[in-house]
């Protein structure tokens, strides 16, 4: 590895010898003296090298140098608190492009959306835009965490299918070898499938994929999946609890660690959600919304995402959260693996998680007996044949289980405010994009 000193490291240290390395942000060429602004991963720093009276190689580089353009330095490392970038400054001594930028950047700031796709790689570079991707990795350990201290445990379920694991209008479907296979939408049937093993509380951040040809700023043909199952629940307010704990937690270790550098780059401050987090049933919910002139046009029993903007207002301005669980589902418009109410068979013991207005998550008791879960199956006018290996995870006993899958980057992009997905993927694939 190359002796570099990462630049927000510089700080600590005393005036001395240092190597650092990173992209050209700004250059300053002056009769006199040149400055340049170098940053990487870590943060920024000013770059000073007096002019000699005759241009040297070094003073030619720094005249020549692109934006963008990838350098290392040897320099004289000095504290000044004159310097508004960050009090310090590094005089070069050596200076080497180890990769010069072509001259005229395909992308500025105010670039569409679209066109900062485009060239991903590039606008990922933005201190902002990288922000996003730190904030994902503390979130992401924050869950991690938190499960294994639990004692839950990490599995990887395969993403290609012999059969759907949830709708057939929403599955890609590939030639494997002399056969068809279809990508995960979920790991909702694996996921189970631990649990008849004995495994207890598990979870998966992976990818998931669905053939939805919409264009909405929610979402994605490819998606990252946050899941969760664990037995020997007593209903789906169990699985809602650690719900509510993990969202917590995670809030929690995004605010610790980047809550001043997201209200310095975003102006957002990071709100930690009190527990419990309100839980308002489906029903009451329509209630709640119609009463404040907004009638749900909808011709199934589902809410539309109009109606989840006007509860989570309601909530917002009645009870100070940002979240709320919608429950009791109706059975029509939820899988047939959900487990029923014992009170009243046409609700299901399931819930959507709603953040800022946005459905983040969806969870549930599943139904873990093998009787009753096929005679629901067959409700939903599907033939329990094409379920036989999904079924035989069932027929060999298995505990009472629930469990919920939430997209991540929806969560990023409500917490950071963000207008779309596309700024809270790495790479975002839709209907009409498959590239970088």
């Amino acid at each position: 590895m190359t002796s570099r000193i990462r630049i927000a490291d510089l700080a600590a240290l005393d005036d001395g010898p240092v190597s650092v390395g990173g992209w050209i942000e700004t250059v300053r060429d002056q009769k006199k003296v040149q400055f340049l602004v170098l940053r990487d991963e870590s943060g920024a720093v000013q770059l000073v090298r007096p002019r000699p009276a005759e241009d040297d190689e070094i003073a030619s580089a720094i005249s020549g140098m692109t934006v963008g353009s990838f350098v290392r330095v040897a320099g004289e490392l000095k504290h000044d608190e004159r310097v508004k970038l960050g009090g310090i400054e590094v005089r070069i001594e050596t200076l080497d492009v180890v990769a010069a930028a072509e001259p005229e950047m395909p992308i500025a700031p105010d670039s569409s959306v679209d066109k900062r796709l485009d060239w991903r790689f590039l606008d990922l570079r933005q201190p902002a835009q990288q922000l996003v991707f730190r904030v994902q990795t503390t979130f992401e350990h924050a869950l991690r965490t938190w499960w294994v201290e639990h004692d839950f445990l990490e599995v990887h379920t395969p993403k290609l299918m012999a059969s759907p694991s949830e709708s057939r209008a929403e599955l890609f479907q590939l030639k494997y070898f002399d056969t068809v296979a279809y990508l995960a939408q979920s790991p909702q049937h694996f996921k189970q499938m631990a649990q008849a093993a004995g495994f207890g509380g598990v979870f998966e951040i992976a990818d998931a994929f669905r053939a939805d040809p919409s264009f909405t700023a929610r979402h994605a043909t490819e998606f990252t999946s946050v899941d969760m199952e664990v037995s020997w629940i007593d209903s789906h307010e169990d699985v809602m609890a650690i719900h509510e704990e993990l969202i917590v937690a995670g809030f929690e270790a995004v605010e610790a660690k980047h809550g001043e550098e997201i209200e310095r780059l975003l102006g957002i401050e990071v709100t930690v959600p009190t527990r419990p987090f309100p839980r308002i049933p489906l029903a009451e919910a329509k209630r709640i919304v119609a009463e404040r002139g907004y009638t749900v046009p909808r011709a199934d029993e589902d809410m539309d995402p109009e109606g989840e903007r006007r509860i989570a207002a309601y909530v917002r301005e009645e009870l100070g959260h940002d979240f709320v669980f919608l429950t009791d589902y109706a059975t029509s418009i939820r899988p047939f693996y959900h487990m029923r109410s014992a009170e009243d068979p046409s609700l299901t013991r399931s819930y959507d998680l709603i953040y800022r207005g946005t459905e983040i998550a969806t969870g549930a008791q599943r139904e873990h007996r093998v009787d009753v879960l096929t005679a629901q199956a067959e409700d939903k006018g599907l033939d329990p044949k094409e379920l036989t290996t999904y079924l035989d995870f069932f027929r060999y006993g298995i505990p009472p289980h629930g469990g919920f899958g939430m997209g991540l980057a929806r969560v990023l992009m409500l917490l950071l405010e963000r207008q779309s997905i596309r700024e809270t993927t790495f790479l975002f694939r839709g209907p009409n994009r498959l590239l970088p």
